[in-house]
């Protein structure tokens, strides 16, 4: 079966989100006159709950790259430069997509995509923040709610037509799906929304650089990355623009216009961090569809000439290709002589597991999470291996303590349930499950894993406390529709814990 485009999976979730705004099935969300303020049309809290709606089915598409160290990058760098424009009014969510195309999106919720393909066109680690700073201020400057607010003379129905023509242009649709769109919504407003999101452009440059500038970045490097992306425009007509130039149009204005707002800030020399080209790596190292390509690729020049970046790259191809031994005289040099660096210790450990030095891993681990405590890559790692050696008690202690202290992703959820099933607490494990199916947007499959943990003799009567409390609390989000499929299904459940994993 053909795996569905991320474009296809996106378009299709902005077409339930225009069902969700336009009222059908949208009880939680009641927009009011369309003369109100931006703030009246569509409320932060409408904003998450459209993005948590978006963002449930993109997660689903199956394509947000789940790699511990590369999304614990991008949220560092996201973060910290949201940290300069957000008067803590937003929570932002980093992501990852796997997709080629140059591109980046900002979703309702604060939620940030980044293409694996614009990862890799970045030159700096400026670039790409300038890039985040760009998505990161279309949110704080709510441009979304705004753009509905401006076409306040639409009805209901063609204003949330209006937006999924935005949310596709903007995630990577393209400039001729917006402009559709808006026809469809009304066709003498089109010119008048593109316009508006021109100046929405110009306006998340403005706040974009200040914030970078403030986070410690190079202010420069946003109008680099439009100068990067200016030049793949002037290739042959036969080749296609970068999804980026679509939906943040470049002109030689827009540049220079960047430009000049960089020199009004002092001039800052900012270094790429180690992670940034470690995150850069390991996309390179997984774009190969082959182990042979990968490894091709990285020993096209000598060993002895590469930088420690490329030796990283060279053995994670190794690992690909199975040439452990080779992996591992290359590790053991980077992770002696770079001991701060985290995905050196990782990729130790990860080495001694698959050449089954089962003892010296656990060692390299453990001394890792030592020097990194709760560091959320060290201690999937470290989990992971733990499983592989049978021991899933310490694998669910190391990740609870994680869990209980950072934000935890889906995949990370499904992780603790597996080790809390295998180490024989099938309470806690269909607990996890029962968040795992939240997180992912299906209430009912919440619940029906609480009331089979409710069911378990073995079950400690804090546990039924927790759990009962937990089931009354989904209710209250639950629509009547998802009532009475409650009601219909009774409580018995033909799920199996075990094939969630």
């Amino acid at each position: 079966m053909t795996k569905p485009t991320f474009k296809a999976v996106l378009l299709s979730a902005i077409l339930a989100t225009v069902v969700f705004v336009s009222g059908a099935g949208a009880d939680d969300i009641k927009l009011p006159d369309m003369g109100s303020p931006a703030d009246a049309i569509i409320s932060a809290n409408d904003e998450a709950q459209i993005g948590r709606a978006i963002m449930r089915d993109i997660r689903n598409s199956g394509q947000v790259v789940e790699d511990p160290l590369v999304n614990e990058y991008i949220t560092q760098v996201g973060n910290k430069v949201a940290a300069q424009t957000n008067e803590g009014d937003h929570h932002f969510t980093f992501f990852v997509i796997e997709d080629p195309r140059i591109n980046a999106f900002a979703l309702p919720g604060g939620y940030i995509g980044v293409h694996t393909g614009l990862l890799e066109a970045t030159r700096s680690e400026d670039e790409l923040a300038g890039v985040l700073a760009h998505e990161v201020a279309h949110v704080t400057q709510r441009h979304i709610a705004r753009a509905i607010h401006a076409s306040s003379r639409q009805s209901i129905l063609s204003t949330a037509i209006m937006l999924g023509a935005i949310l596709a242009g903007v995630a990577g649709g393209g400039s001729d799906v917006m402009q559709a769109g808006m026809a469809v919504a009304q066709g003498t407003a089109a010119q008048q929304q593109i316009n508006f999101t021109r100046s929405n452009e110009h306006e998340a440059d403005r706040v974009g650089i200040a914030a970078l500038a403030d986070a410690g970045f190079d202010p420069y490097g946003m109008a680099s990355f439009f100068d990067v992306m200016s030049r793949q425009n002037t290739r042959s007509p036969d080749e296609r623009a970068p999804a980026f130039l679509m939906t943040h149009p470049v002109t030689s204005a827009r540049i220079a216009e960047a430009r000049d707002r960089a020199r009004s800030f002092p001039q800052i020399r900012s270094d790429d961090s180690i992670s940034y080209g470690i995150a850069r790596v390991r996309l390179i190292v997984d774009r190969f569809e082959t182990p042979e390509e990968a490894v091709a690729h990285f020993e096209r020049r000598p060993y002895q000439n590469q930088n420690d970046l490329e030796r990283y790259g060279r053995l994670l191809a190794y690992l690909r290709d199975g040439s452990y031994y080779k992996a591992l005289d290359i590790i053991e040099y980077l992770a002696n002589g770079n001991p701060d660096v985290i995905a050196y210790h990782i990729a130790l450990g990860d080495t001694q597991m698959l050449l089954k030095r089962y003892d010296d891993a656990v060692d390299t681990y453990e001394n890792a999470l030592a020097l990194f405590p709760r560091n959320v890559p060290v201690v999937i790692a470290f989990s992971e291996g733990l499983l592989k050696l049978d021991r899933p008690e310490k694998a669910h202690q190391i990740l609870l303590d994680l869990l209980n202290n950072v934000p935890p992703t889906p995949d990370q959820i499904r992780l603790i349930a597996r080790a809390a099933s295998e180490a024989g607490e099938s309470a806690e494990s269909l607990y996890y499950l029962s968040e795992y199916r939240l997180m992912i947007g299906d209430l009912i499959g919440g619940i029906t894993y609480l009331q089979q943990a409710l069911r378990l003799p073995e079950l400690q009567e804090i546990q039924r406390i927790r759990f009962e409390a937990r089931i009354d609390f989904i209710r209250e989000f639950m629509s009547e529709e998802q009532l009475r499929r409650m009601q219909q299904q009774g409580r018995a459940s033909g799920k199996s814990a075990r094939n969630a994993f």
